[in-house]
């Protein structure tokens, strides 16, 4: 994090990004001191209410963060920001969001945790937009311009007052990741007679695992009459950025037990109320890779030594596969099925994990699966950029991936089908 005396001192000159968090109220005219090279501006975490009309002068910024201010309604301003394509404006009190504030290049919108109920029909000629986040706002539908947005690959609404999905979802040829939970049209299912009861005095909490964005893991013990170690992941608030901790919980303990899902114990009875829920610890393993970075937008970021056998590659993707057919057996869509969310073990096992993007769906919906076949697909296609092989048998793949990437939604494969073609590899 930077400071205001750095900034006018001079000690920041040429930077490319620039952090702020310091109780700011109004916008800092010495940010426009770094107008030639600042790409990336974040000023989340502060007071602000409104940015400056001459923003435009930061000629280069392509991303601006102001989360956890408060700001009513999206500045016009960013939209005569010639090259900004990342705009992220969550936990506000963003109520209108006009046709001006919409840069042409936007790629990447965050608007998450506002009270808008209301998007503009032009919000559909960003034709760039490959991820838009919306959930935990008050929006009853989406605009149908929406369908020209061709690229749009990851969708969050999950929180809202929609009451049906928008029939355009299932034209969008590359929608590969979407969340939909706790809306009208999306009934929570009734709890699991089969979770245990989980009381907060019984578990005795240890050494932090992990952060996300919902939420912290820690190690802890819970006290039975057989000890047991287990993982415990603590919400940080009544809503994450793709939806609501209870949704999560839901759909978590719902998909029930399977050799490639980390899985739930049960929800955690918190005094105070706070949403917590209990996994199994799965020890020795590690991601498969990490998140997507600001430049790359939707696709996950390996290590650049990472390389996989034709052996181990098939190994992870057939047992990814029998996750989400496990998982759309149970009408529950995954979300988020990404590399990032995959524990790899030292003999390249895996489990599938992170629930927080996870919606109940209806037989009706059953097209829904084949969106994340597509999900699938980008991690396929990741997968064999880095693996060696067989030529014939890494052409064989390719064709599965591509068949289950293409265009027309209803054509792609299932995910029965593809365990049968990765088990015949």
């Amino acid at each position: 994090m930077h400071t205001l005396s750095q900034l006018r001192s001079g000690k920041l000159k040429g930077i490319k990004r620039l952090d702020l968090s310091c109780g700011l109220t109004t916008f800092p005219e010495d940010i426009f001191s770094l107008a030639d090279s600042l790409e990336i501006l974040n000023l989340s975490g502060n007071a602000l209410s409104s940015l400056p009309d001459d923003l435009p002068r930061l000629k280069s910024l392509k991303v601006i963060f102001c989360s956890d201010n408060q700001f009513d309604h999206l500045p016009e301003v960013l939209g005569r920001c010639s090259n900004l394509c990342m705009v992220g404006f969550k936990a506000n009190q963003i109520q209108t969001v006009s046709a001006a504030a919409l840069p042409l290049e936007l790629r990447w919108l965050i608007l998450t945790d506002n009270q808008i109920s209301h998007l503009p029909a032009e919000l559909g000629q960003c034709h760039a937009l490959q991820k838009l986040m919306l959930a935990g706002n008050q929006l009853q539908s989406l605009p149908e311009t929406l369908a020209a947005c061709q690229n749009l690959e990851l969708i969050r609404i999950s929180a809202n007052q929609l009451q049906a999905l928008p029939d355009w979802l299932f034209s969008l040829p590359k929608l590969a990741w979407l969340a939909f939970a706790g809306n009208p049209f999306c009934p929570m299912p009734p709890a699991s007679p089969h979770a245990p009861a989980i009381h907060w005095q019984d578990l005795e909490v240890a050494e932090q695992l992990g952060e996300g964005a919902s939420g912290v893991i820690y190690k802890a013990l819970w006290q039975q009459e057989n000890p047991r170690a287990v993982a415990l992941k603590r919400f940080k608030g009544a809503l994450t950025s793709d939806g609501l901790p209870q949704c999560e919980m839901a759909a978590c303990i719902a998909a029930g037990e399977h050799p490639y899902l980390i899985g739930a114990i049960g929800q955690v009875e918190h005094p105070d109320q706070h949403p917590a829920l209990l996994m199994p610890l799965i020890d020795g393993f590690s991601n498969l890779a990490g998140p997507p970075s600001l430049e790359s937008c939707t696709r996950d970021i390996y290590a650049q030594d990472q390389y996989f056998s034709l052996e181990n590659t098939l190994k992870i993707a057939s047992s990814i596969a029998a996750a989400a057919e496990h998982l759309h057996a149970a009408h529950i869509l995954h979300g988020d099925l990404y590399a990032h969310n995959i524990l790899i073990g030292p003999e390249n096992e895996t489990r599938l994990g992170d629930f927080g993007a996870a919606s109940f769906y209806t037989p009706e919906q059953n097209l829904l699966q084949n969106i994340e076949v597509r999900a699938f697909a980008c991690l396929l296609e990741e997968l064999l950029s880095r693996t060696q092989g067989s030529a014939a048998t890494l052409d064989k793949l390719a064709n599965l991936q591509i068949s289950s990437a293409q265009v027309t939604i209803s054509a792609r494969p299932l995910f029965s089908e593809i365990k049968k073609i990765l088990s015949s590899l």
